[in-house]
């Protein structure tokens, strides 16, 4: 099992990253969710997502530390007002596709964007992620295809350079 969570790492640092908006933080989240993933390794069930168990203890971990003052919608409201650039390196038409559709995510509601990132980004199966979230998985099916419509509309929205 600890092989597991160790396959696991780039997956979750990512997830953590989405978390988190910042490459340290989301390195101490996932210092945090592994420290509390093995000390409570007796309580996982086998047979079960390894994966899911984990986005579950970082989520909530995530959570837990924002909670102080602050409401979950609250915390993540506030990156829809910061969102990462896109790495350079890029072709130039292709950074502003890339910056578009950006932009776009972060334009969701923080709901649609989670589901969206653990579904779309994370590759987690729709059950998987409906643990993470702790919702029925009717509720991320209808969340994925609400974000994926959105962000269609927010893409044909722009204005063409061409």
């Amino acid at each position: 099992m600890r092989g597991e969570i160790l396959s696991l790492l780039p997956q979750l640092r990512g997830f953590a990253r989405f978390l988190t908006g910042q490459p340290a933080q989301a390195d101490d989240l996932v210092q945090e969710t592994v420290l509390r993933a093995l000390a409570a390794l007796d309580q996982f069930a086998p047979g079960t997502s390894m994966k899911a168990w984990l986005y579950t203890i970082a989520r909530n971990l995530f959570y837990e530390q924002r909670r102080h003052g602050q409401r979950e919608r609250d915390v993540m409201s506030d990156y829809a007002h910061r969102p990462d650039q896109p790495e350079s390196g890029t072709g130039e038409g292709e950074a502003d596709v890339l910056r578009d559709l950006d932009g776009a995510i972060w334009r969701l509601s923080p709901r649609l964007r989670e589901a969206l990132v653990l579904v779309g980004v994370q590759e987690m199966t729709y059950a998987e992620a409906a643990h993470v979230c702790g919702v029925t998985v009717g509720t991320i099916k209808a969340r994925v295809s609400r974000a994926r419509a959105q962000i269609m509309e927010y893409m044909n929205a722009r204005p063409d350079d061409g």
